[in-house]
């Protein structure tokens, strides 16, 4: 089964969590903007970023993105 990443889903993840992209950047050493490009599907954030993410927001990796399941 192959999965292709739809949208960006961190934006309804930080406001079940209650943070705000300022604060996750913060906590996370990034630029807000890099937050911010995550959410508009301007960058698709890399693994380890990803898993960092989840982390913080206590969801599971696989809540930050849509996920379109191909058929081949």
């Amino acid at each position: 089964m192959k999965v292709e990443l739809g949208r960006c889903l961190l934006h309804e993840r930080l406001l079940e969590s209650g943070k705000t992209a300022e604060s996750l950047a913060k906590e996370l050493l990034f630029k807000p903007e890099r937050i911010y490009d995550f959410m508009d599907n301007k960058r698709v954030m890399p693994l380890k970023i990803a898993i960092s993410i989840a982390d913080s927001l206590r969801c599971d990796v696989r809540a930050l993105y849509e996920l379109i399941t191909m058929d081949r």
